[in-house]
């Protein structure tokens, strides 16, 4: 098999979904461009509604709004250049152009997991320890927990970044799916390919598992208080703070295990690829209608952003 020195490669192909069924690719462009605006204008709304509301300058909002922020990022990694690809009919992504999405690609899924961890724990800490909740949760920790992320995301992602800049390629350079994702990058590369596979199965259980156990173990915690306390009412108030993260939480994991797990029982890449979907791109633009819809504070956020919006565009127009 022909072999190149990664220094001569110039570009990977992206095939996407549908590289055999051309007619469609208009109607892939229009709805993969809907849920970017959707995705990115529901976000930004969060994001907003927190800055605005003074009420929402809490840690569960603090971190709610780095969310919503790298949701923002992570969807612009991808969709932005299928985008490009679908309406260029270019398949073709460069080399730096497909290492660096890919980095950060790593770095945005693996903040999403960090902070939805450190969210589980912020409501871990109000409902098992109301009482210690703004010592424990101050702003100087908030930040700290925020820092921790971002470093550790970083790490990570230069971490694979530079395993994959040692590998030589081959010719076959052609990617089943719409975005530079880590495996099928680095199982295209001709040299040897076993540091980078350790790798990759080390920081998929430390990154992914490590969280999601903490995660489960902050909601067993929080499910024997709720349990524990006497009145209806305080139940459903208990509950109801932690309701959206959970179900941000429960919408994350099971679509992104679901795609690796599946993965790994089924050669059909394209199939991994459109699984891919639910959490790169259904995800991030679900999560602000997951927190406005079920959040009170939230919805009175948003319902005074909006209204303030509303009323300033009559004065803009006579200015």
């Amino acid at each position: 098999m022909e072999r190149r020195n990664n220094t001569q490669l110039s570009e990977f192909l992206l095939l996407g979904f549908s590289e055999n069924q051309p007619q469609i690719q208009p109607f892939i462009f229009g709805l993969f461009f809907s849920m970017y605006l959707v995705t990115v204008l529901g976000n930004l709304l969060i994001i907003m509604a927190i800055i605005v509301d003074s009420h929402l300058h809490t840690p569960m909002y603090i971190f709610l709004s780095n969310l919503s922020f790298v949701d923002i990022c992570f969807t612009s990694t991808t969709v932005p250049q299928m985008l490009v690809n679908i309406q260029t009919q270019s398949k073709a992504i460069t080399y730096a152009g497909c290492i660096t999405q890919m980095y950060f690609l790593l770095l945005f899924s693996g903040l999403d997991i960090f902070l939805l961890t450190v969210m589980a724990y912020d409501r871990y800490v109000a409902i098992c320890h109301p009482l210690h909740y703004m010592v424990i949760m101050n702003t100087r920790h908030c930040g700290l927990l925020i820092l921790v992320c971002w470093i550790t995301g970083v790490l990570n992602s230069l971490l694979h970044s530079f395993l994959v800049l040692r590998l030589s390629f081959c010719t076959n350079l052609e990617i089943p799916h719409f975005f530079c994702e880590l495996n099928q990058v680095v199982h295209h590369a001709c040299s040897d390919i076993f540091i980078n596979d350790m790798v990759i199965y080390i920081t998929a259980m430390l990154l992914a598992v490590g969280p999601l156990s903490g995660i489960l173990y902050s909601y067993s915690k929080i499910v024997s208080s709720i349990c524990a306390i006497s009145s209806a009412q305080g139940k459903y108030k208990a509950f109801s703070t932690c309701a959206s993260h959970l179900s941000v939480v429960s919408l994350f994991y099971c679509t992104l295990l679901g795609v690796y797990l599946s993965s790994a029982v089924t050669q059909n890449s394209h199939g991994t690829a459109m699984a891919s979907l639910m959490y790169t791109v259904v995800t991030p633009m679900l999560n602000p209608f997951i927190y406005s819809l079920r959040n009170n504070d939230m919805k009175t956020a948003l319902k005074i952003l909006l209204g303030s919006i509303t009323r300033s565009r009559p004065t803009d127009s006579l200015s």
